[in-house]
């Protein structure tokens, strides 16, 4: 009897395995994974700015340059984050920029309505901001405030610090400091406009959009600006159908999506004490991005056939009730391997769709919602996501190849989930693989033929913890981190790969 049973198993597993299947065209790749998918976000929100990028220049024994920490710099580097959105979010719409320029002593106060009522100095202003994305290496995305602010105050903000001429603003900006423009790419024009931006309808939005729009242009010498419009709200489709449908192709670059991965708004449930239930709706959120990419997507193709217009989701991640003894309105969390097993299937997803989603922004860096950094005083420690994207960014500006993957079935209470999330990139360093075990309690082998090249060799590098709950923490700050991955063989140019549950491993081959 027990021989039998053995046997049966042997034989459910091996059914399972052989479901994960895939052909790798390593020789038909022709679209560019954008490196500005793997952009992030700073909103002045809880501990994100002031705490968490910002000790400020007196009275702190924390290594910083010019008031930002060096330590989160340097590790912003290691991650080669493309591009960096700022100040919100909620806030962007009741920011006014020219509070935070010039002496110090001499600006404003603010109080951020949005986000736990506290006051700010405005401390952190344009130039700190600017000068923090050259130190990181990362583009800067402004959001302008167009739900409380005018046309003339965006315009003179474009030309603050876009404008290498004679000029009022390019005057003050010289008087403040800078000589030369910084030449900011990405402007999102307005945020959430349908909600916290000024609960507009589409069409009232579609109209203000090529107003502000209209005056943005002509003030930067050496790059043409970007110009984002706020999108939709997750599956709001019409949203997206009216601003393609009103707004003019040659006023629009991008056009914003946003989506969290919530189980319930009106209970989120913990960071770290979920149940596997939780943690499988979390990934139906989280996989849902497809859809909701491919449906938004077909919108704008009957307006933009040749896909002009990218699609940027600059809000994406895992949100969850805050720490407890927190601050509600700080949204701070903590980040486990959930985190990062939502992160690669996620990152999968963008690349996957790379021909119309060329930016994103993970929600948020530092401190609040799905961080890749938290902060306590002067420790600094790096989360399971931030190890994610290290790990994936060999596919920056990498062409994306043709992986055709049949996958078996991750299945909790009769609902179901694709058990592997997979996607490949090639580069002039070779080929590389990012795959994904959604399973929280089953390994899954995966079989892959790889096809256009003749590969003899095979490398990676695995992020797992014990549990899925697992998380870093100040007193055990490496908890979870990538180590040498040994489970992949290769022979014959068939690539096999026992992914242990709940993995993301990144594999180069050669």
């Amino acid at each position: 009897m027990k021989l039998l049973l053995n046997l049966l198993l042997s034989v459910i597993v091996s059914t399972a395995f052989a479901q994960n299947k895939g052909i790798l065209h390593t020789d038909q790749g022709a679209i560019k994974i954008d490196r500005h998918i793997y952009g992030h976000f700073s909103e002045h929100l809880g501990r994100c700015i002031y705490g968490g990028f910002y000790v400020g220049e007196a009275n702190t024994k924390i290594p910083h340059t010019a008031g930002v920490r060096n330590d989160v710099v340097d590790a912003l580097k290691k991650l080669k984050v493309p591009n960096l959105r700022w100040p919100g979010g909620c806030f962007a719409d009741t920011y006014h920029w020219k509070d935070g320029v010039g002496p110090k002593a001499k600006r404003p106060t603010i109080v951020n309505t949005w986000w736990g009522g506290v006051t700010e100095d405005n401390s952190f202003g344009t130039h700190d901001f600017l000068n923090m994305c050259e130190l990181i290496g990362a583009e800067p995305y402004l959001a302008a405030n167009v739900g409380s602010g005018t046309v003339q105050e965006l315009i003179d903000w474009v030309q603050y610090v876009n404008f290498a001429g004679e000029s009022p603003m390019s005057k003050w900006r010289r008087e403040n400091g800078r000589d030369k423009p910084w030449n900011v790419k990405y402007w999102g024009v307005g945020n959430e406009t349908w909600g916290c931006g000024g609960n507009m309808k589409p069409e009232y939005y579609a109209n203000i959009y090529r107003q502000y729009a209209t005056f943005m242009t002509g003030w930067s010498n050496d790059s043409k600006i970007f110009r984002i419009a706020s999108g939709a709200n997750s599956a709001d489709y019409n949203w997206t159908e009216v601003l393609m449908r009103d707004i003019p192709l040659n006023m629009l670059e991008g056009v914003a999506l946003h989506h969290y991965s919530v189980i319930d708004w009106s209970n989120k449930g913990s960071s770290t004490s979920f149940t596997e239930k939780q943690y499988f709706q979390t990934m139906q959120r989280a996989l849902f991005m497809d859809e909701l990419i491919q449906r938004h997507s077909t919108i704008m193709d009957k307006y933009d056939p040749k896909k002009k217009v990218a699609l940027v989701v600059d809000e994406w991640g895992g949100w969850y009730d805050v720490e407890p003894n927190t601050n509600p309105g700080f949204l701070y969390q903590q980040n486990t391997m959930r985190d990062a097993v939502l992160a690669g299937a996620t990152l999968n997803i963008f690349h996957k769709h790379s021909e119309r989603v060329r930016m994103a922004n993970l929600a948020q860096t530092v401190n609040v919602l799905q961080a890749v950094v938290l902060t306590e005083e002067e420790k600094m420690i790096l989360t399971p996501t931030y190890h994610v994207m290290e790990m994936y960014n060999v596919h920056q500006d990498a062409t994306l190849l043709p992986l055709d993957i049949t996958t078996g079935s991750y299945t909790m209470d009769n609902e179901k989930l694709p058990a592997i999330s997979a996607s490949a990139s090639k580069n002039t360093a070779g080929v590389h693989i990012s795959l994904v075990n959604v399973d929280a309690k089953t390994s899954q082998e995966v079989t892959i033929e790889l096809r256009g090249g003749k590969f003899t060799s095979v490398t990676g590098r695995i992020l797992t913890s014990g549990n899925v709950q697992d998380f870093n923490s100040f007193d055990k700050p490496e908890q979870i981190k990538p180590v040498a991955f040994k489970g992949a063989s290769l022979k014959d140019n068939v690539l096999k790969v026992v992914l242990p549950k709940h993995s993301v491993v990144v594999l180069g081959i050669k």
